[in-house]
């Protein structure tokens, strides 16, 4: 493994998970990349997929240090963005709120609820850069936040590896890093949300601004707190089931990665069409 490449190499594709995602890569290219928006969660480790280059990041750091309040989401995007990613795959670990979907679960959400308060979740906030770009105010669509080609490619992948994943669903994101209280999570379950997160939001909104494909696989590790009795979700919970099925998720994420369309013609693709956002080098190719 090698560091700091002076030139950085290119990727066409990333994925921001945790390190167990890309253990068994060879051949990994470590890079630190500098954004106007400050460090990246980590280091981002490159590597081939079925002859594609892959970016991946630890959404909480390598040593999982990062809470999701904390996690710096803008520079995390830039990053993969400046290295050449176009197409985005964020697995994450959900809580359960219908009780069909228990631990082991995995479901590719069409939509998401944001519940979190504070998180810088914009490029265009009408703020000069440190070099004193001015990028301009940008307003994109969010009705349809995950790209309709990428769902399509992981629910397939999910289910030729023998994963009955649920094709779309609601992912509500909370700020974290506690659980939801009880009535927290019959409220979310009431309102029809199929799955609770901390981290899916505001992933999927910048890569829109930045014109990328973002798909959303929700690996459900517990049933949230409203859902049933007993003490409630714990972390060593979450954990555990995780670790259970992160060999099962590389597997689909590895397909997924393989299957993803070489040319992009989707929604996403076409967000940043005809404007001008004043951010340097986007829209870009």
């Amino acid at each position: 493994m090698t560091t700091d490449q002076p030139a950085a190499p290119r990727a066409e594709l990333g994925v921001i998970g945790g390190s167990g995602l890309y253990a068994l890569l060879e051949d990994v290219t470590e890079v630190r990349v500098d954004t106007p928006y400050g460090a990246p969660s980590d280091a981002l480790f490159i590597g081939g997929v079925a002859g594609r280059r892959v970016a991946f990041l630890p959404r909480h750091g390598r040593g999982h240090g990062l809470p999701p309040h904390r996690i710096n989401y803008r520079a995390n995007l830039w990053a993969l963005h400046s290295l050449g990613v176009r197409q985005v795959l964020g697995p994450c670990a959900v809580g359960g709120l219908r009780p069909e979907y228990g631990p082991g679960t995995l479901l590719v959400p069409d939509q998401f609820v944001d519940r979190t308060s504070g998180r810088p979740q914009t490029f265009y906030d009408g703020l000069p850069l440190p070099d004193g770009t001015l990028p301009e105010v940008v307003h994109v669509s969010m009705a349809d936040p995950y790209c309709p080609a990428g769902r399509r490619v992981a629910v397939e992948a999910a289910r030729a590896a023998g994963w009955e994943a649920v094709d779309g669903g609601t992912l509500v994101v909370i700020e974290g890093p506690r659980f939801s209280t009880r009535a927290e999570s019959r409220w979310f379950a009431a309102a029809g949300w199929s799955v609770v997160g901390m981290t899916g939001h505001p992933e999927a909104t910048l890569a829109r601004e930045l014109g990328l494909c973002y798909t959303s696989l929700s690996l459900v590790t517990d049933l949230d707190a409203g859902v049933e009795s007993g003490a409630g979700v714990t972390h060593a919970e979450v954990l555990e089931v995780f670790a259970r099925n992160v060999d099962r998720l590389r597997t689909v994420l590895f397909a997924a990665l393989e299957h993803l369309p070489a040319t992009r013609d989707c929604t996403c693709s076409h967000t940043l069409d005809g404007v001008t956002t004043g951010l340097p080098g986007v829209p870009g190719a």
